[in-house]
C-alpha cells in the first residue's frame, strides 16, 4: 500500500530530525487512503481505553498485564491518540502490504476522537475510565464529552463495555447500549481526607434532582443515589474492596471479582491510580484473562511518560504528574498534601491548542490547601507560557511571594528546584510536559516520550 509506505517513511524522516511526529506522519496516510485505519484494523482484536482522566496509566496497566500474559500486541504508548496518530500506528506495526505483525491491539483514544476511530476499528472491549469537565474551548461541557462517547460505544455493537461505576455520567452509557457492561469500582473512600472540589455531576442525570452519596472518593465518583427517581451506582462486578497501605510510591489493594479476592500492590502512589488498576482489572475480565496474572502484573508496569514519572536530577527526585483540568489537578494535591516530608512544588501552565485555550480552570482548584502545608512545601517555582497566571494564582492562595519563583527557561528551573535538598514534583500541561521533558532528555540523558 502507498499509504503505508508513506507513513513509514514519514516517521522515519521525523525521527531522524529528532523529533517524536506522532500525528504527521498519519495524516500524510489518510490523505492518500481516508479508510487505512478501517483496513489495517481488520481482523486484529483491539481493545480501546477512553476518557477524561486515566488514559495513559489504564492503557500502561493493561500493556503490562497483556505482556505478562504472553499476548502479541502493539500499543499506541507515544500518546497519539487522536485519529491519525491511532493510523500512524496502526501503519507502523504492519508489513508494507497492511497485514499487522501482532493479533491484538491496545489502543488508547481521545474521548473526542473516540467517535471517529470507532468507525474503522470493531473493538473487543471499551475501558470508559470517567467523564469529567476538561478543556471548555475543546469539549464543552460534561455532557457533550459523554455523547461523544455514547457515539463511539454505538459504533463499537461488538465491545465488551468496562464502565466505572462510581462516576455517575459514565454509568450511564449502559442505558443506552445494548453491549454487555463490566461495572468496576471502589467499595470505601480512598482519602482521610480531601482537598475541597466542585463536582462536575451533582445532579440527577435523569431528572436533575441532587444526588445524596454514601461516600465521595472524589470529584463527582462515589456511592450515589438519587432520592427522587432512584438512580443509583450499580454494584460492581470488579471492585476495590480494600485499601491496605496507599503511600507516597504505592498502593496495596484487595479486589473482589465473582467472590474472588485478588491481592494487588500498584507502584504508583494515588488514588486515582487505583481507579486505573481497578479499569485493568475490568479490563482483563472482559478479555478472559488469568486475574491472578492481571492484579500481578500491577506491581511491574512502567508508567506512561508524565504520568507520575520519576527522574533521577543532580541526586534529586523528580516526579512528573500531568495535569490538565480541575479534577485531575486536585488529585494530585489530594496526594502531595498527604506527605510530612519537605517537598518543592513546579507548576508549568501552557494555552496552545493541546492545553485548552481557556485557562480559568486553575481557579477552580484548591491550592489553598497546598498552601496551608506551612514550612513543608519549602518553595513553588511556576513556568510556562502562562507563568505569570498561576504566580497570581498562587498570591491569591495565600504563599508567601519570597517563596514563590518566575522562571521561564526549562533549564534553569531544573536547576534551581533540584538544589534545594527535597524531593520536586513537576505538574505541567500537556505542551509544557512534552516540552519540559525534551529538555529534560537532553540535559540529563532520559529517553524521549516517544522512545
Amino acid at each position: 500500500m502507498i499509504a503505508v509506505l508513506a507513513c513509514k517513511f514519514c516517521r522515519f524522516a521525523i525521527r531522524l530530525l529528532g523529533r517524536g511526529g506522532t500525528d504527521f506522519p498519519g495524516r500524510v496516510a489518510l490523505k492518500l487512503c481516508p479508510n487505512l485505519l478501517g483496513q489495517l484494523a481488520k481482523n486484529v482484536t483491539t481493545v480501546i481505553v477512553t476518557g477524561t482522566n486515566g488514559k495513559t496509566t489504564t492503557s500502561r496497566m493493561i500493556e503490562q498485564s497483556w505482556q505478562d500474559a504472553g499476548i502479541s500486541f502493539f500499543a499506541n504508548r507515544s500518546g497519539a491518540n487522536l485519529l491519525s496518530g491511532v493510523t500512524a500506528e496502526f501503519a507502523m506495526n504492519s508489513t508494507f502490504t497492511g497485514k499487522c505483525r501482532y493479533t491484538h491491539a491496545l489502543i488508547e483514544s481521545d474521548e473526542a476522537a473516540f467517535k471517529a476511530i470507532s468507525k474503522f476499528v470493531d473493538a473487543k472491549a471499551v475501558v470508559v475510565t470517567n467523564v469529567f469537565r476538561d478543556q471548555l474551548d475543546r469539549y464543552g461541557e460534561v455532557t457533550h464529552t459523554l455523547e461523544n462517547i455514547k457515539i463511539g460505544i454505538a459504533n463499537s455493537p461488538n465491545a465488551t463495555l468496562c464502565l466505572n461505576a462510581d462516576d455517575s455520567l459514565c454509568t450511564s452509557i449502559a442505558g443506552d447500549a445494548k453491549n454487555p457492561v463490566i461495572f468496576y469500582g471502589i467499595q470505601t473512600p480512598i482519602y482521610a481526607a480531601r482537598v475541597d472540589e466542585l463536582s462536575d455531576a451533582p445532579y440527577c442525570i435523569h431528572c436533575k434532582h441532587a444526588y445524596e452519596y454514601e461516600y465521595v472518593t472524589y470529584g463527582h465518583l462515589g456511592k450515589y443515589r438519587c432520592p427522587a427517581c432512584g438512580y443509583a451506582r450499580p454494584e460492581p462486578e470488579v471492585a476495590v474492596s480494600d485499601v491496605v497501605i496507599s503511600d507516597g510510591e504505592h498502593s496495596e489493594l484487595i479486589f473482589s471479582v465473582g467472590g474472588v479476592q485478588y491481592p494487588a500492590s500498584v507502584n504508583l502512589p494515588g488514588g486515582y491510580n487505583i481507579y486505573n488498576a481497578c479499569a485493568c482489572m475490568a479490563a482483563g475480565k472482559a478479555m478472559g484473562l488469568d486475574l491472578t496474572v492481571t492484579a500481578k502484573s500491577l506491581s511491574g508496569f512502567a508508567c506512561g511518560f508524565g504520568r507520575m514519572e520519576k527522574f533521577q536530577i543532580g541526586g534529586t527526585d523528580v516526579r512528573m504528574i500531568l495535569i490538565k483540568n480541575p479534577a485531575g489537578c486536585n488529585q494530585v494535591l489530594n496526594f502531595l498534601t498527604q506527605r510530612k516530608e519537605p517537598f518543592v512544588f513546579v507548576a508549568c501552565l501552557n494555552d496552545r491548542a493541546q492545553d485548552g485555550k481557556d485557562v480559568s480552570w486553575i481557579w477552580d482548584v484548591d491550592f489553598e490547601r497546598l498552601v496551608e502545608m506551612g514550612d513543608t512545601l519549602k518553595s513553588i517555582y511556576v513556568s510556562g507560557v502562562r507563568a505569570e497566571d498561576m504566580a497570581l494564582r498562587f498570591q491569591y492562595a495565600g504563599f508567601p511571594v519570597d517563596r514563590l519563583h518566575v522562571v521561564k527557561d526549562y533549564g534553569k528551573l531544573m536547576e534551581q528546584a533540584t538544589k534545594q535538598n527535597a524531593p520536586v514534583f513537576v505538574m505541567p500541561t500537556y505542551t509544557a510536559m512534552l516540552d519540559l521533558r525534551s529538555t529534560i532528555s537532553k540535559r540529563y540523558g532520559y529517553k524521549q516520550f516517544w522512545e
